[in-house]
């Protein structure tokens, strides 16, 4: 057949009418704004090979960076794909978030080519920590490329974008959640009966939300997504938004209908709602067509690039201020530090510690290599040679053995360099990737309260949080520490009516230090103290982490080293 060139990967027996081709054969046009009135109008959906072509046009025309990896980068890389067998069996990198890759009536082998692809891509992007849309791309755009290289090349570029405010994937945790937030802010506006549905229903709205993309990359029918990236391609990222949204109205239009208009009572569980309307996007082929779809999507008015990205832009803000950047995982699979026990060295804990060590940390440095910056043993004990020794290395891992054999420590986000922020005042700083630990006698993590109890950042704001000025905590545990500074400016409406209105008194106490003693964790009390002289410490329970004491209340240290992470990648 004539797509057989751009049909290498298809199921042919699975497309239904759209293995057959008619309409027109050739798009004769080089105005994006001719481009975008096809797209919507589904010019070339009914030629495979035309909308093949079309998708190489306009993927070539993405604005990318200078060195951007093409499909020569990949066939060096991977040899002569066409004598090897691809494996399904080769795990997805970590980034995307355990999504699979979808079937999109391709042929079996060629779910194993959509692995091998994503896991060069992962290669070739040191640069991506979080892209759970990337499988679902991968294997739409594999119906279109003549080889494994070609899509290799279309991925890449698309990846690559790097247009002023022009998006097309996300690629880290803080713009995929942001998204999540910014849905919230747009369904709260544009479908206000839906996103009550979801109120009323789930017990935690913004877990229903972080399934949006999914919705649309990953739960919709081939015949439906595939109309939908003829309008991506040429418009971008807001076209993502615009078909959630649709989604959200038909299924607020299909509960409705099988409840009679009546509510559903109590707050269900939300994995409840999230797979309720995961099996209405898949079954959705049955009441809605693709063309039906997109035009509730484009029937929304008032909805701009501008407003989105001004949300967006404040979502990131205030996740940030939050210390929310990376997603924090109970375990990591698959991930072991390559410690060589004949070249690492420390008087505190073993190799095979260290490692345990290592499965808590972001996931972003988990590949590091553990590089030592201070220890009292070589350095002797100064406060003021600990801050020589460890400014300008981000993050830090802080190691103490107590005189009692006891062993404890912290991951520390944020360079000690940025207390010299707040001048004489000890002030608090870092982020919520900071956690604390005790190995001896028991190995115990105590993250960020809120990762374990979001509950907490969803109570109201307070007057005094309102105000946005910072001030001095009166309890003398905290040795009059200044508060973290309050999020500048309003947030979205969405964003202040649930998750992250934090009592930062309480729970953004982080680390803190100045001439006189380092500080981890604060509110009703530290989690460690150590005075200036690295000998003398106390620990006890502190609401930022939750904590109970990390050792004996009171101790004298032993032995205190400080590590760095080497990017042992990048050399």
């Amino acid at each position: 057949m004539a797509e057989e060139e751009y049909g290498n990967f298809v199921d042919w027996n699975q497309m239904g009418d759209l293995a057959k081709s008619s309409g027109p054969t050739k798009v004769d046009c080089k105005e994006l704004k001719e481009f975008k009135q096809m797209a919507r109008q589904g010019y070339w959906s009914k030629n495979h090979k035309l909308r093949a072509q079309v998708y190489q046009q306009l993927i070539k025309a993405i604005p990318c960076r200078t060195v951007t990896p093409d499909a020569e980068v990949y066939r060096d890389i991977m040899g002569n794909s066409g004598t090897k067998k691809p494996s399904s069996n080769i795990p997805l990198p970590d980034f995307v978030d355990d999504n699979p890759v979808p079937r999109y009536c391709l042929k079996v082998e060629a779910v194993a080519s959509a692995h091998q692809i994503i896991n060069c891509v992962a290669g070739q992007f040191p640069d991506i920590s979080h892209c759970p849309s990337l499988p679902a791309v991968t294997s739409l755009l594999l119906h279109f490329s003549k080889d494994e290289a070609q899509c290799f090349e279309h991925v890449s570029r698309i990846l690559a974008c790097n247009e002023p405010g022009k998006r097309l994937l996300d690629q880290t945790f803080l713009a995929y959640e942001s998204s999540c937030m910014t849905f919230g802010d747009l369904a709260n506006k544009y479908c206000a009966a839906a996103h009550k549905l979801i109120v009323a229903t789930a017990q935690d709205v913004l877990e229903v939300y972080s399934d949006w993309q999914r919705w649309v990359l990953g739960d919709l029918p081939f015949s439906h997504m595939v109309r939908i990236l003829d309008v991506y391609l040429v418009e971008g990222y807001k076209v993502l938004y615009r078909i959630a949204i649709a989604l959200l109205k038909f299924y607020r239009k299909h509960k409705a209908g099988s409840q009679g208009g009546q509510g559903s009572g109590q707050p269900q569980d939300s994995a409840k709602v999230r797979a309720d309307i995961q099996a209405f996007v898949r079954g959705i082929g049955s009441t809605v067509t693709p063309d039906k779809l997109l035009e509730k999507a484009f029937s929304i008015r008032l909805f701009s690039r501008k407003e989105i990205t001004l949300l967006q832009l404040t979502n990131e803000k205030s996740l940030q201020q939050k210390g929310i950047t990376v997603k924090q995982k109970r375990s990591r699979r698959n991930v072991q530090l390559a410690l060589n026990p004949d070249t690492f060295s420390s008087e505190i804990v073993s190799a095979k510690e260290m490692r345990d060590i290592w499965s808590w940390i972001p996931e972003r440095f988990a590949l590091c290599q553990p590089q030592l910056l201070f220890t009292t043993s070589t350095h002797g004990c100064s406060l003021n040679r600990f801050y020589s020794h460890c400014e300008g290395y981000e993050p830090t891992l802080l190691l103490i053995r107590t005189t009692d054999g006891d062993v404890c420590g912290a991951f520390l986000s944020t360079d000690w360099e940025e207390r010299k922020r707040g001048g004489n005042k000890l002030s608090y700083f870092g982020t919520g990737e900071c956690f604390v630990f005790r190995l001896k006698p028991e190995m115990e993590r105590y993250e960020w309260v809120v990762i374990r109890h979001p509950e907490l950042a969803s109570s109201i704001k307070s007057q005094e949080q309102e105000d946005g000025a910072a001030s001095e905590v009166p309890n003398s545990e905290n040795n009059g520490l200044a508060q973290p500074e309050k999020p500048i400016g309003e947030l979205s409406p969405f964003l202040s009516a649930r998750h992250f209105n934090l009592n930062s008194k309480n729970t953004s106490m982080f680390m803190a230090g100045n001439f006189d003693s380092i500080i981890i964790g604060g509110g009703e009390g530290n989690a460690l103290y150590i005075d200036s002289e690295l000998n003398h410490g106390r620990t006890g329970p502190c609401a930022t982490f939750d904590n109970p004491p990390l050792c004996a209340e009171t101790f004298q240290v032993s032995l205190l080293e400080s590590w760095g992470f080497e990017d042992v990648m990048s050399k």
